[in-house]
This record gives C-alpha cells, sequence and structure tokens, in this order.
C-alpha cells in the first residue's frame, strides 16, 4: 500500500479519532483535526490530503458548513470528502451527494468496508 496517500480525519470526538487513526495508520498517512476550524486551519497552511474524513455533527462548524468552506479553497477542490457520521437520515445522505461528497460512511462502521471505500476513492 502507500503510505504517502494523506488522510484528514475531522471529528470532535476523541475516542473516534483514535479508533479511526488506528485503522488507517497502517496504511496511509493520518491527520486528524478536533474540528471544522481546526482542519481549515490546518489545510490553509498549504497541506493537501488524498482524502479528507468528515463528521457532520460537531460544534461551531458543522460538516456541512465546513464541506462549503473547503470547497471555497481553490488547491482543495479536487481532494474528495467523504461524510464519516452517526447522521444516518437518507435526506441527508441525499443531500451529500447532491452538493459532490465523494462518499457517505455511517457510524458504526465495517472496518473491512470503510478501508474498501477509502481505498476505491483514492484509486479513482
Amino acid at each position: 500500500m502507500d503510505k504517502q496517500k494523506k488522510i484528514l480525519l475531522v471529528d470532535d470526538d476523541e475516542i473516534h479519532l483514535s479508533m479511526l487513526e488506528n485503522i488507517l495508520k497502517e496504511k496511509y498517512e493520518v491527520i486528524t483535526a478536533k474540528s471544522g476550524k481546526d482542519a481549515l486551519e490546518y489545510l490553509l497552511k498549504g497541506v493537501v490530503p488524498n482524502l479528507i474524513l468528515l463528521d457532520i455533527l460537531m460544534p461551531n462548524l458543522d460538516g456541512w458548513e465546513t464541506f462549503n468552506k473547503l470547497r471555497a479553497i481553490s488547491f482543495l477542490q479536487d481532494v474528495p470528502i467523504v461524510f464519516l457520521t452517526s447522521v444516518v437520515e437518507s435526506t441527508e445522505v441525499e443531500r451529500a451527494h447532491e452538493i459532490g461528497a465523494a462518499d457517505y460512511i455511517t457510524k458504526p462502521y465495517d472496518r473491512n468496508d470503510l478501508l474498501n471505500r477509502i481505498e476505491k476513492i483514492l484509486n479513482k
């Protein structure tokens, strides 16, 4: 596997961030941010990940707002963004696809399914 590929995880739940990082760090370089604001500050330094996994339910700047702000940054427009969230309503899944999310994965997720879906997006 290509260890050079960078994945940015954005989630306010530290336990979930840690679990996700442990799953992904075997295959990818993993960067974590505990809020949309932290993620934006980090990315505005010029870092371009290969993929962003974004939670929806976060205080202050939720996943939808973060997604819109990320899409407004020219050098990040081609970076696939996957919503990884506990929100399971079909209207939210539809909304994510309508605005151009690469995927919508609900928690709890299956580890192998998660890895396969990430791999598929990164190899497009």
